[in-house]
């Protein structure tokens, strides 16, 4: 059974270009467009391998969204990685003390993201 990746993002253009790349690399994928959405679908999905996420995204951001979502004792293992344009070393930081394993910034490579899932996703 194929591993299953959600991806958050409000860029409709964003979620196709990664769904593309991970299907085409053998992977589930389900999507999300802000940051709530994106933690109802965690909370909803048991079974996921991993989570890649935006930043700036409307109604909920994605380090508020790794932050609820690590409140729970169920999603401690879940690997997230944070997939956006800002490069701060404080938003970096602030996403990794909230929980999120990985920064990749766009434009990304995708052999740097297929080298990302692969390590990071986990058996779920």
């Amino acid at each position: 059974m194929a591993q299953k990746i959600l991806i958050v993002d409000d860029s409709a253009t964003i979620r196709q270009e990664l769904q593309r790349l991970l299907k085409a690399n053998g992977y589930d994928v389900i999507e999300a467009g802000n940051g709530m959405e994106g933690a109802d679908k965690i909370a909803r999905h048991a079974d996921l391998a991993m989570v890649i996420c935006d930043v700036n995204m409307p109604l909920c951001n994605g380090i508020d969204m790794v932050t609820k979502v690590k409140e729970s004792p169920r999603n401690a293992g879940l690997p997230i990685v944070m997939l956006t344009t800002e490069g701060s070393a404080k938003l970096i930081m602030q996403a990794q003390k909230a929980g999120a394993k990985g920064w990749i910034v766009k434009p990304f490579k995708n052999d740097q993201l297929l080298s990302t899932v692969k390590k990071l996703a986990r058996a779920a």
